[in-house]
């Protein structure tokens, strides 16, 4: 078992190595562009050593911000062929080169780590980043939500950031695998075609890249089509941890009645994610929107709700037994989708390997809801983790063995988060 001597050092390397002008890419040839909630966390592992880096991470980001608000998906700054697809498959005719969807908006997340840490100088490129992360979040219950629900819908797998997971397996299975763009993987020759979704899914991706390019990305053609339309825990926990760390900010550095606008955001958002637990299972489910039925599968994204004031004492403690009992099972963390669940995987993406990122946000949700020792349990495991076995994109939750992409960029960042903390 290999440790290596100084890990804070390391991260930092990677970050260096990763670094393209301003933005990190996740890590080299398998992810050669600018991810959305990638260069957030990326962000917030600046923000313990540079705020100013950490800071031009968000304003890179925001340069692909488009006039609705929506930040996308993934901003390409820069040609590479080592990705597909690329911009010529979104076809989004941006002023910057994007694709046209988005993905879990930790944006507001970061803002306030980097706020949290940053002196009185940066208060201005703060405040302005204020206004980004404010529209972005206008446009998910304009765009999401237009009917004002609590549940912002996803349209596209990509944009849950867990992409292949089980989850999904039934609404995407209504998604037709014909495709109008040629499909040219370039992952499989990165990474083990054993760790990586399989053909069918992305031929079930492109199809529904080919159907919203030919609606011109419209948001609401986008929504009326879209034979994939789930609401997320994931996204749905994270928009409003993001929301409740802007009506934080807001007295510093919103605008006036951004506070009011937020206000009203959190309560919608907190009675749609109240509505997504589910006793039967004891967790946080996702909801099929158009079948409108919970997806009764257990995945550590139901324990995103802990970010958020949502979950009440019981459901608190029923999920924190679950995690202990989860964690003297496995090697690094939550599992992405815990053992036992239908279409439990331990090597491939998001069926099953352990997150980095989200072990992170787990701990701080379980500190948050008084469950400090098993919070700090969680992130020993994850540091111990990533020293032993290096910078992986991610982690077999029973071996602990580094999968996926090496010298990973939200992995060494969360490394220095938590060492710093």
């Amino acid at each position: 078992m290999k440790m290596f001597n100084d890990t804070n050092a390391q991260a930092k390397a990677i970050l260096a190595g990763n670094d393209r002008g301003g933005y990190t890419v996740p890590t080299h040839g398998l992810y050669p562009f600018q991810w959305n909630w990638d260069s957030a966390f990326v962000a917030m592992g600046f923000a313990t050593y540079d705020i100013d880096r950490a800071l031009r991470e968000l304003e890179r980001l925001a340069e692909g911000q488009w006039d609705d608000g929506m930040i996308p998906q993934i901003v390409f700054h820069a040609p590479a062929d080592s990705y597909f697809p690329g911009p010529e498959v979104w076809g989004t005719h941006h002023r910057i080169a994007t694709s046209g969807i988005t993905q879990p908006p930790a944006f507001a997340m970061a803002l306030k780590f980097i706020a949290d840490r940053a002196g009185a100088a940066f208060e201005p490129r703060i405040r302005a980043l204020f206004a980004v992360a404010d529209r972005y979040h206008r446009w998910f219950a304009t765009a999401r939500d237009p009917d004002g629900t609590g549940l912002v819908s996803t349209l596209h797998n990509w944009e849950t950031g867990r992409d292949n997971s089980p989850e999904w397996d039934v609404p995407f299975a209504r998604v037709p695998e014909t495709t109008a763009t040629i499909i040219r993987r370039r992952d499989t020759g990165h990474v083990d075609a054993s760790m990586r979704p399989t053909d069918a899914d992305y031929r079930r991706y492109i199809h529904l890249v080919d159907l919203y390019r030919s609606l011109d990305w419209s948001p609401a053609a986008m929504l009326e089509a879209a034979p994939f339309r789930v609401a997320d825990i994931g996204t749905n926990a994270i928009l409003l941890a993001a929301d409740e760390a802007l009506l934080e900010l807001a007295p510093r550095f919103g605008a006036s009645g951004s506070e009011l606008d937020i206000r009203a955001r959190i309560s919608r958002l907190s009675h749609g994610l109240a509505r997504l637990w589910n006793a039967e299972r004891g967790w946080y489910l996702s909801q099929d929107l158009l079948a409108m039925e919970p997806i009764a599968v257990r995945t550590s994204a139901g324990l995103l709700a802990l970010l958020t004031t949502v979950p009440g004492r019981a459901q608190v403690d029923q999920m924190a037994s679950a995690v202990a009992a989860h964690l003297d099972a496995v090697t690094m963390g939550i599992a992405s989708t815990l053992p036992g669940e239908p279409g439990f995987e331990p090597k491939r993406y998001w069926r099953g390997p352990v997150w980095a990122i989200v072990n992170w946000m787990i701990a701080e949700g379980l500190a948050r809801h008084g469950h400090a020792a098993l919070a700090e349990r969680l992130r020993a495991m994850t540091v111990s983790t990533i020293e032993t076995r290096g910078f992986g994109e991610y982690f077999d939750p029973t071996t602990g063995d580094a999968l996926g992409g090496g010298a990973f960029s939200w992995t060494a960042a969360i490394l220095l988060m938590l060492k710093a903390a």
